[in-house]
């Protein structure tokens, strides 16, 4: 059995429009009410009338479906476990029983502290004219010692990254260190966007906050939902850190192995899983990513593939799909073995992509233009032929 070719649209504005998607031989959504506030119901009418746009086919076309819920955000109340996250879990809980209603069975989300996904660069420049995302350290550092002020943030970087961001900060114009600032804070496409004083806010809730209580409010999270997941036939899919490391003095839960194995023997029931992103685990270089999907095996309920390329300062940027310091075909060869063990096709879709060709030229999420996801899409879809014929896995 073949997995289940997705893409990630961010709904009716989108740049990328779902004719276009017809066109990548994806059939999978890969979705969400980005216009529902985060800890609110999802109303079961909202969730019919995605589904009827998705699934609006002119004659004669390619179907598609929405596959998969990314994200059904957690509030930063339940994270904390503060104000009133006892009701935002029960509207969680109310959302997944109206998204099953509807018959969506796959809900990923993450529990990143304050920030989503981190990079410095929306278009760092790449050999062949695309552009990528990048994240460096020493940026970060001008961003949070310089920018954002956080008290002591300095104390939490090596010695030669403060002196770099001290030096890049003292070249930096204004309108630089702002347009560093929005890319830090840039969130999710759809979403309302950060402001610095909204940062610092958000950063003093987790004061009291180390890894141990933040992984504890996971962990109670999961306690409370996945009992209803596992009533409903809901999988549940907790996306990893991105990038894998503490940041803006936060810190981070689901980065290494022993984070997932903490989490689903704290956990044990069936619906809880895993979103397995290999751009970021593949970020830290202690990550073992093929003996990671091994280590996790049919919990996988969910996949993102997607590339790096480290530097010796843990600096990265997004390479093409089958090109970065992720072992893809190693990757994928375990994640089609857990396939044929399990009787539905386990999605997967192209993460984040370089903006290249006619896509420089035009307005797009970050990482998330066309073209480039359309090339990972088509490079993947190779290697995984290749795989399943090879392996006779029909």
């Amino acid at each position: 059995m073949n997995l289940r070719q997705s893409w990630r649209w961010f709904g009716p504005n989108d740049p990328v429009s779902l004719a276009d998607v017809r066109q990548t031989g994806a059939s999978g959504i890969v979705t969400a009410l980005h216009q529902i506030p985060h800890g609110a119901v999802w109303p079961v009418e909202a969730i019919r009338a995605r589904q009827a746009e998705i699934a609006a086919t002119p004659q004669g076309e390619t179907p598609l479906h929405w596959a998969v819920v990314e994200s059904l955000t957690v509030s930063e109340s339940i994270k904390t476990r503060t104000g009133t996250y006892k009701q935002h879990i029960d509207d969680y809980k109310q959302s997944l029983r109206n998204l099953s209603e509807c018959g969506l069975k796959v809900v990923t989300y993450n529990f990143m502290p304050v920030n989503d996904w981190t990079r410095t660069n929306l278009n760092y420049p790449m050999t062949d004219g695309s552009k990528a995302l990048y994240f460096n350290w020493f940026d970060l550092a001008v961003f949070d010692i310089h920018l954002l002020k956080r008290p002591n943030a300095a104390d939490d970087y090596a010695p030669g990254v403060v002196a770099e961001a001290e030096r890049r900060f003292g070249l930096y114009t204004a309108q630089e260190c702002e347009q560093l600032a929005d890319i830090i804070m840039f969130g999710i496409p759809g979403e309302a966007k950060q402001t610095i004083d909204g940062m610092r806010a958000r950063l003093a809730t987790y004061a009291d906050i180390d890894a141990d209580a933040l992984r504890a409010n996971l962990t109670d999270f999961l306690a409370d939902v996945a009992p209803l997941a596992d009533e409903l036939g809901i999988k549940l899919a907790i996306h990893p850190d991105d990038p894998p490391f503490p940041i803006l003095g936060l810190p981070r839960i689901m980065s290494r192995a022993e984070d997932y194995d903490y989490m689903l023997t704290k956990v044990p029931n069936k619906s809880n899983g895993v979103c397995f992103c290999t751009g970021s685990l593949g970020a830290n270089p202690a990550n073992d990513l093929p003996a990671l999907v091994r280590r996790i095996g049919e919990k996988i309920h969910f996949v993102h593939l997607r590339n790096v390329r480290k530097d010796e300062h843990g600096n990265f940027y997004e390479a093409d799909h089958l090109d970065g310091d992720v072992d893809m075909y190693a990757v994928m060869r375990e994640v089609l073995a857990i396939q044929q063990r399990v009787a539905e096709p386990i999605p997967f879709r192209p993460d984040h992509g370089h903006q290249m060709l006619d896509d420089l030229h035009k307005t797009t999420n970050p990482g998330y233009s066309c073209i480039g996801r359309l090339r990972g899409l088509a490079e993947l879809r190779g290697l995984e032929l290749g795989i399943t014929r090879a392996e006779g896995w029909h």
